[in-house]
């Protein structure tokens, strides 16, 4: 549980004045509020700085003005929710890349919150501050099809895990879905293997990507290296930021990321591997 004044810090970083009794409006205006100021992102894994993903590390890094990715994002949202008196159950997921089969393999750590008030009562429902341009809101863990600007999601019956559930991304997002499984977990345990992994492995999707994603009310936005995309009603729209001072500036502004942990000497030494790698990529796709 966190102090009264972790919890008034973290609230001021996501931009909430005040401390509120759990109710579901208050749950909505958390998680709209944590998903538009927290950016999921691989910073310090590509800058070979791993935070690790304990509810207090976790807790800290927000209140560092840090961020991280699912294990952080989701864990530090548990404790905040916790200590102002929701209840939040953890369970294993597995995120569906394009171009693969659905699986939980517990490399993302989901979560639920039930609303009822009575006991062995259920108004459950699925949080997730941890996939960057997923929901913005909570969504019922009930099937169906929920519309938020400008993404479509869709919330069914899980093939892969006997009780478990699926939460299906808009057929134009950058992976298909998550499953989640029912059953309960008590703590982080299971996630750290996978965490290391994602954090050290040279096997690692994240450790040679630099990749910000953010939530807003009407749209997202990701910077994938140095290019920006954002997404809202009328489309995507791609920019090149070729300058530095540029791409600083979305980084602070767009996705709150101000690289406050790294020295100057660290940040230009960012810059240089980020626009060295994508001038890469453009070779390569120019050599197709």
């Amino acid at each position: 549980m966190m102090t009264n004044e972790e919890i008034k810090a973290y609230l001021k970083r996501i931009g909430i004045a005040e401390m509120e009794a759990p109710t579901k409006p208050y749950l909505f205006e958390l998680h709209r509020a944590h998903v538009r100021t927290l950016s999921w992102q691989t910073v310090d894994i590509y800058m070979g700085k791993p935070a690790d993903i304990g509810f207090k590390e976790s807790v800290q890094l927000i209140l560092n003005r840090r961020s991280g990715y699912c294990f952080h994002l989701n864990g530090a949202f548990c404790a905040l929710l916790r200590s102002l008196g929701y209840q939040v159950a953890l369970h294993r997921a597995g995120v569906q890349p394009l171009g693969a089969e659905p699986r939980i393999n517990s490399f993302h750590l989901g979560l639920t919150v039930n609303l009822a008030n009575e006991p062995d009562a259920e108004d459950r429902w699925i949080i997730d501050a941890g996939l960057g341009d997923m929901p913005f809101e909570p969504l019922p863990l009930i099937p169906g099809t929920y519309k938020q600007d400008p993404f479509v999601y869709k919330v069914t019956e899980s093939t892969v895990a006997s009780n478990g559930w699926r939460l299906e991304h808009d057929p134009l997002a950058s992976f298909i879905g998550v499953d989640f499984d029912s059953a309960v977990v008590n703590d982080l345990e299971e996630f750290m293997p996978k965490h290391e992994f994602y954090s050290r492995s040279a096997e690692s999707p994240w450790m040679n990507l630099f990749l910000l994603r953010n939530r807003h009310a009407s749209g997202s936005n990701e910077l994938r290296g140095c290019v920006w995309s954002k997404r809202d009603t009328q489309g995507i729209v791609k920019s090149e930021l070729l300058e530095k001072s540029q791409w600083l500036e979305v980084l602070g502004d767009v996705f709150g990321e101000t690289l406050a942990y790294y020295s100057k000497l660290e940040r230009d030494e960012l810059w240089k591997r980020v626009r060295g790698a994508h001038e890469d990529w453009k070779r390569s796709k120019a050599d197709l």
